[in-house]
């Protein structure tokens, strides 16, 4: 299938999955984080560990949220009740702010350790976009997202980055409300339906489609498109390259 670049103005890529391989990073920062902190609380109340699994577990209640909506997701799934606290705990176990910035700790740690990784096809395609006159903007749940583009060297190929730390700045909800995105087209000037969405996430997929963007795009690393269909997608690919 190729686009008909006349119905749009621009392209609004997620970065983890879409752009970067470092969604397994992120998997595995989590993993390791709800392991350690399920490990030791079943000791303390005398209950079986049941650990975080790397695959359901990560799609189902992190994958593409602001890390404190994950940690809170996935602590509900459980029935784990605990204090929320503030954003300025120190990386630990005792709030969920303080998990979730033990999880950006960690995944500090795994990207100076094993670098980043870009998928070719949606590097490809996003140059092929600006080519066509297309402005082009990464939208992500991450604090880390300049220093992924910067290390990959994608920087240039964006014009408007709205990251975690701008979500925070702006009072922004993460997805799947729309909000970021809707910020990313306003800073590029374009209408909602004249901006294409590009999302490996269900909570991203749904944000494209709650902001009534004109095309959502799926990108499945998972070989199962239906579950981004069922969420919103209108086009599910493999490779961003199909599109050229």
């Amino acid at each position: 299938m190729r686009i008909d670049k006349r119905a749009y103005d621009a392209v609004l890529f997620d970065l983890d999955g879409v752009l970067t391989a470092t969604a397994r990073l992120h998997a595995a920062c989590w993993k390791r984080l709800f392991d350690d902190f399920l490990k030791q609380r079943a000791a303390e109340l005398g209950e079986r560990f049941r650990p975080f699994d790397e695959r359901e577990d990560y799609l189902a209640y992190v994958d593409g949220k602001p890390r404190y909506d994950g940690v809170r997701s996935f602590l509900a799934s459980r029935n784990i009740s605990l204090d929320f606290g503030r954003p300025t705990d120190p990386p630990g176990d005792t709030t969920m702010c303080a998990l979730g910035n033990r999880k950006d700790a960690l995944f500090d740690d795994r990207l100076r350790a094993d670098g980043v990784e870009t998928f070719d096809g949606a590097v490809r395609f996003t140059t092929h976009m600006r080519l066509r006159k297309l402005n082009t903007a990464v939208v992500s749940s991450s604090r880390h997202c300049r220093a992924i583009l910067d290390r990959s060297q994608l920087t240039p190929l964006f014009d408007v980055v709205v990251d975690g730390r701008v979500a925070e700045e702006e009072g922004l909800t993460g997805k799947p409300a729309p909000d970021t995105f809707l910020l990313a087209a306003r800073k590029l000037r374009v209408e909602p339906r004249r901006a294409i969405v590009v999302e490996d996430a269900i909570a991203g997929v749904q944000a494209g489609q709650a902001g009534g963007f004109g095309l959502v795009i799926g990108v499945d690393n998972l070989g199962q498109p239906e579950r981004l269909k069922s969420n919103g997608a209108s086009l599910v690919v493999a490779d961003l390259a199909e599109l050229l």
